[in-house]
């Protein structure tokens, strides 16, 4: 609408739709659930709105009963948007297996630093799956979404990452506090420190309603100032002692700004990352040589220089940071099955091309499993073109494809012949890496 002499009523509208465009971005990028206080607040505002809108006076004149229309239509879009952020499925998919970790952090973690035993090797593991979970969530490329699976990928990659550091770190302990006064005082804020961890991760996994990140903040500050008060007389042992323990509330106080962080740097948004650049700029140039490969009049010439370039697209690759970020891992995981899937094909097409120049009788079993791989091979040419979902007419033709190759290794009889129970094998295990590489590629995972 266009601001000018324009009726009261009409002004009054584009005041309110000014007032709903000022938290789009806020109600687009909710990343909470229907239960968050945040859901509450913008669905207040937005329902306020929407009862001011319905009482501006028309006075039954058409354009601005159209005008008040179009203003309701936009507020209920966005209050439909945020309900649907709140309640969609990969982001309750995401609160589920968060749920698993609070479980875990109940059971394992609380306990040990309430005096219990060590944290058990179950523990690392049922935290290591539920990550490995939260990052094959899909996004769809929705801001909501990233932002949910970051911000609890965040607080999960941090609870273990604190626990490891416990785990592994070795103090300067003992120092005998008959050495100086200020290590009575170190130990006991280092048993502050302690204690804090496991005030931090309860706090970080909503298993303690009764603490506040501002709070533990000023108790850690506090802690540091004590510290910093401390007259170690030039004491090294004694300086290098404190200074670790200085390190250890500097790092915890880190963690407490990790959420506040992620919203404010966009760090939940991976495609400007520069690892993921990097990944994305290998997989373009893997895609290239791929395009060259099945679109070549006489590919065997192409064989050893692409298989070249990709073993360095590879080595690329294993050069590139995580930066602590599992969903970085697991597209540098991907990006790597890529390369690998299409140096396997180039592999299997060489082999296949000398055994043509091989004039020589074999077992009749191992000329099945040759026939076997050469169909492999053409499926596998289909496979690295396909570009769909699981509901594609292709995909499906394509998996029963692999499906009856199965079979048709399973009916080999290798007559106790070992090197066509080893060749069997081979390509048994070659048909499900491409059954597998199929499914990545049709699984719709974004970062």
């Amino acid at each position: 609408m266009e601001m000018g002499n324009q009726h009261p009523s009409i002004s009054r509208l584009q005041e309110i739709q000014k007032e709903v465009k000022s938290i789009e971005q806020q109600v687009l990028g909710f990343s909470g659930l229907s239960d968050d206080k945040n859901y509450k607040k913008l669905e207040r505002i937005l329902t306020k709105q929407l009862f001011e809108i319905d009482s501006v006076d028309t006075e039954g004149k058409g354009d601005i009963q159209q005008a008040r229309k179009r203003a309701a239509q936009e507020t209920e879009r966005l209050l439909k948007e945020l309900e649907q952020n709140a309640n969609h499925p990969h982001r309750l998919e995401i609160q589920n297996i968060f749920q698993e970790a609070q479980a875990l952090v109940k059971e394992k973690v609380v306990p040990f630093y309430n005096g219990g035993n060590c944290v058990t090797d179950e523990f690392e593991e049922g935290i290591q799956d539920v990550i490995l979970r939260l990052t094959h969530v899909k996004t769809g490329g929705k801001v909501s979404l990233r932002k949910a699976r970051y911000h609890t990928l965040t607080k999960i990659c941090a609870v273990q990452e604190i626990i490891e550091n416990c785990m592994k770190k070795q103090p300067s302990l003992p120092l005998s506090e008959d050495a100086h006064p200020s290590v009575a005082k170190i130990n006991s804020v280092m048993c502050e420190v302690n204690k804090t961890r496991g005030t931090l991760i309860a706090l970080l996994m909503g298993v303690n309603n009764k603490e506040t990140c501002r709070h533990l903040s000023c108790v850690l500050s506090g802690l540091m100032a004590d510290l910093d008060a401390l007259d170690v007389c030039g004491r090294t042992e004694i300086r290098n002692y404190r200074k670790e323990v200085v390190e250890d509330i500097n790092q915890l106080l880190r963690y407490l700004d990790l959420e506040e962080e992620a919203d404010t740097t966009h760090a939940f948004d991976l495609g400007q990352n520069h690892s993921i650049l990097k990944i994305e700029k290998v997989l373009k140039r893997m895609r290239e040589i791929k395009t060259e490969l099945l679109q070549a009049q006489n590919p065997p010439e192409l064989y050893l220089s692409a298989k070249t370039e990709l073993q360095g697209l590879i080595g690329q690759l294993d050069e590139v940071s995580l930066e602590k970020n599992p969903c970085i891992r697991e597209a540098r995981r991907r990006a790597v099955i890529e390369v690998q899937t299409l140096i396997t094909y180039i592999d299997l097409k060489e082999a296949l091309e000398k055994r043509k120049l091989l004039a020589c009788e074999e077992h009749p079993s191992h000329k099945a499993v040759w026939d076997v791989l050469g169909n492999l091979s053409e499926i596998q040419g289909e496979v690295l073109s396909f570009d769909g979902n699981r509901t594609d007419k292709n995909y499906i033709r394509l998996e029963e494809l692999l499906t009856k190759q199965l079979l048709a290794l399973d009916a080999v009889d290798p007559q106790g012949e070992e090197k066509c129970k080893a060749a069997r094998k081979q390509a048994v295990k070659l048909a499900q890496n491409i059954l597998s590489y199929l499914d990545l590629k049709s699984d719709e995972w974004e970062y």
